[in-house]
């Protein structure tokens, strides 16, 4: 199952902190809008993301359509498609992606400890 790019998504207390924090692991800022309270961070091929206020947990997020580098990809499984492939595993879905539309989109499963694991497709 081809899911495309990965990041953490961390909830964090305080941006300018994490962000300093971060800083330090050799991350830099790669999009985002500190003023919104949300950062993406980058360390060659590691992402994560820093949200102040905006959920409650920590969560695994997956791109599909995305590379790494935000870029988008020529091909790959539609969200949409995933999602089915997911139902069909006996994996339940969260909130769900409306399978009559295309496009951006995205669910969310959680898995067997409470992790909640976005699937968000932007393209």
């Amino acid at each position: 199952m081809e899911l495309g790019a990965f990041s953490v998504s961390l909830n964090v207390k305080d941006i300018q902190t994490s962000k300093s924090f971060y800083e330090k692991f050799g991350f830099k800022v790669f999009g985002g809008d500190v003023s919104q309270n949300w950062l993406i961070m980058k360390n060659r091929s590691c992402t994560i993301g820093l949200f102040q206020g905006m959920f409650d947990k920590n969560i695994l997020t997956f791109n599909p359509g995305w590379d790494e580098n935000a870029s988008k990809l020529d091909s790959f499984i539609d969200v949409r498609e995933l999602q089915r492939q997911l139902k069909a595993n006996c994996i339940k879905i969260e909130t769900e992606a409306n399978e009559e539309t295309s496009g951006p989109a995205s669910f969310v499963v959680v898995d067997p400890d409470g992790n909640p694991i976005l699937v968000d497709q932007h393209v």
